[in-house]
């Protein structure tokens, strides 16, 4: 049973922009806190936004000041606007769902099978 399920990745320029999407089952949609990690090639997941169900959204700060994640509570749907983008921003992106809104990828419940982004300079 896919329960996230990620889209809107691609290949742009620098400078382009991309949104991507996250389309989540009724449970996960309502936990506590969903969020976007992404993976380089041969590097760590790292948090990129993370959005609670009451409070207040947070940025790595790599990504301050150019991308924005919201949420359509009418589709169930996260949202990464990625505005800006660079070639270091070149990564696996994940949508992912849990209890708490984690720095590190740990302590998330659930992972989405991810998009690509590739950014050329």
């Amino acid at each position: 049973q896919v329960q996230l399920v990620e889209s809107g990745g691609g290949s742009v320029q620098a400078g382009g922009s991309l949104r991507l999407s996250c389309v989540a089952s009724e449970y996960h949609y309502r936990q506590n806190c969903m969020g976007w990690f992404r993976q380089a090639a041969e590097k760590e997941r790292e948090g990129v936004a993370s959005i609670p169900r009451y409070g207040v959204t947070t940025y790595a700060d790599s990504v301050k000041g150019r991308f924005s994640i919201s949420k359509d509570n009418a589709k169930n749907t996260l949202y990464l606007q990625m505005n800006g983008l660079k070639p270091e921003d070149t990564a696996m992106y994940y949508c992912a769902a849990g209890s708490v809104c984690a720095t590190g990828p740990r302590r998330w419940d659930t992972w989405g099978q991810g998009t690509r982004v590739t950014v050329s300079s």
